[in-house]
């Protein structure tokens, strides 16, 4: 089923990346290079929309010991990470044109590096141990520590004076955002994120497998 809903995605993403970076018009302040955008923004909200359901996970398996919890950290953790580094290359290609600089040290650019550098940080802490169940509980506590960065992220550019400009999309205010792009913008957070969803299955289900390759219930799948 989650390869229909890959594929899907994956068109949905398409087709709303070839329309917001062929037939949008041109931002009057920016020019050509918000284009970016159809690949900064979704990946900026799904690095941290993926930090965040982890938090949930485990907070589920240590409260309930649910194992299938802990399998959905490790699988979404390198996604994660994989997502915030597309996150800040894209930042960084959309800040050459914009800023005149690739790289500042502002407030929602350090705060994404350090969830970069948090995802990182887990994988190789949880690799280290040969002990899987207090691997599994001390990433549970780490990770449930380090979503104190996610309201950072969110809301460094209210607290803080930054490059980055409010956000154009939230739920309480109406969209300060011109439709003609909005629409594909839209297609594209919905797209990217179907694919990443399918990322994690897949990458769950190799969890699983891994972790559970010595129980009969595997052997009889396999």
């Amino acid at each position: 089923m989650y390869k229909y809903i890959f594929y899907f995605s994956l068109f949905i993403y398409i087709f709303s990346l070839v329309w917001g970076v062929l037939f949008t018009q041109e931002d009057f302040v920016q020019g050509n290079s918000f284009r970016i955008i159809y690949l900064h923004v979704p990946a900026s909200f799904l690095s941290q929309s993926i930090y965040a359901a982890m938090a949930i996970s485990s907070v589920i398996y240590l409260i309930w010991r649910v194992k299938l919890s802990a399998y959905l950290i490790l699988a979404m953790a390198p996604i994660g990470a994989l997502v915030t580094f597309l996150a800040l290359f894209s930042g960084s290609v959309w800040g050459i044109p914009t800023w005149g600089t690739w790289w500042q040290w502002d407030a929602r650019i350090t705060s994404t590096l350090i969830l970069f550098i948090m995802y990182l940080g887990l994988i190789s802490l949880h690799n280290s141990f040969s002990n899987h169940e207090k691997a599994d509980k001390l990433l549970s506590w780490l990770v449930i520590v380090g979503f104190v960065n996610i309201p950072i992220i969110k809301k460094s550019v209210d607290w803080w004076s930054t490059l980055h400009q409010s956000a154009s999309i939230t739920l309480t205010d109406k969209p300060t955002i011109d439709p003609s792009m909005l629409y594909p913008l839209i297609g594209s957070i919905i797209g990217f994120f179907g694919i990443v969803i399918c990322l994690i299955i897949i990458s769950s289900k190799v969890q699983i497998f891994k972790r559970e390759k010595t129980k009969s219930w595997i052997k009889d799948y396999v």
